[in-house]
């Protein structure tokens, strides 16, 4: 079913009775698992305070830290953020689907996060992405303090951007390096290690993903022939007019047209970061390329509150009611 964002009849199913107050976890102890854990939890939620991010804003996050889990036989989410992003980049819609009863966790890749852009540009992000979330996955199953209120069987992927393009990747897709090789310009980073011959790492697939949030990917390394061996169903998001990363918008309009089956896509009137949690006044003032939008007067608020209630009706859909 293909369809645009303003299709309110899709979205209007709000969280209803099923409401909970989201818990909140850091990950802070290990630097390859650096990030936070959402779930569902009886406890009022408050402000969670994470200091200065590296653009001089203080960030918080909203939940109770540390609160008991509520349920059992919880869904897990996994979230991959964008080039250059950080865990917390899509915290407003990792919150709804705890209020709904999921739980999701989402960690800094690294090498390419707001602090540390030491892969940012080079091939060995497509290994080390996907290798980061199979690690993720690995912890949450089986060693998770809390492990036990996951169901393992029932286990999600979010990815934005690069993250989107990485949760392909995860779900069968193997990049294709050689037409990307064709379309640098670039002589440094990825592409010079392309035209050097370098050689890309091998894609590493986890079957344990039953199904997939996949918005605004990277579309450069996509094609009609590599997305076809995608079986795991997945809810698809493009912005029409692009931005960083995705070019202006007509790269993921291609990948949109080429997908196998008949996937669930949303077309949204705006840009890329469009997608990003809305800004604090301090981040707009300090970071206004993330938070000023494309076309001006862009209510992102607005679209966020429909764009959450999209993605937990989806994964509701798929992965069961909790």
């Amino acid at each position: 079913m293909r369809q645009t964002l303003w299709a309110f009849a899709v979205v209007l199913c709000g969280l209803g009775s099923h409401a909970q107050a989201a818990g909140i976890q850091l990950l802070e102890s290990d630097p390859a698992l650096s990030g936070a854990i959402w779930y569902p939890c009886a406890a009022e939620p408050t402000h969670v305070a994470l200091g200065k991010l590296s653009v001089g804003a203080d960030f918080d996050l909203k939940g109770a830290r540390n609160c008991p889990v509520t349920g059992a036989k919880l869904p897990l989410i996994i979230f991959s953020h964008g080039r250059g992003g950080w865990f917390g980049q899509h915290h407003d819609t990792a919150e709804a689907l705890a209020d709904a009863g999921f739980v999701v966790a989402a960690i800094n890749h690294p090498g390419d996060t707001a602090n540390d852009s030491s892969r940012r540009n080079t091939l060995s992000l497509w290994g080390s992405r996907p290798t980061d979330i199979v690690r993720l996955l690995d912890f949450m199953l089986n060693n998770w303090k809390d492990r036990a209120a996951v169901d393992p069987a029932q286990v999600g992927f979010f990815g934005f951007s690069s993250g989107g393009a990485a949760g392909l990747v995860l779900m069968g897709t193997k990049p294709d390096f050689e037409r990307v090789a064709s379309l640098c310009k670039e002589t440094s980073g990825a592409c010079a290690q392309l035209h050097n011959g370098e050689t890309p790492p091998e894609p590493i697939q986890d079957a344990r993903i039953r199904t997939a949030v996949i918005v605004d990917p990277a579309p450069g390394v996509l094609t009609r022939e590599n997305l076809a061996v995608v079986k795991v169903p997945f809810q698809f998001w493009r912005s029409q007019f692009g931005g960083p990363g995705v070019g202006d918008g007509s790269g993921t309009a291609r990948v949109a047209e080429e997908l196998p089956g008949k996937p669930e896509i949303h077309v949204v009137q705006a840009g890329h970061f469009a997608f990003l949690a809305p800004c604090s006044a301090e981040l707009a003032a300090a970071v206004p390329r993330i938070c000023t939008d494309t076309p001006v007067g862009f209510d992102r608020l607005g679209f966020h509150r429909e764009f959450n209630a999209a993605v937990v009706k989806y994964f509701r859909e798929q992965l069961g009611e909790h």
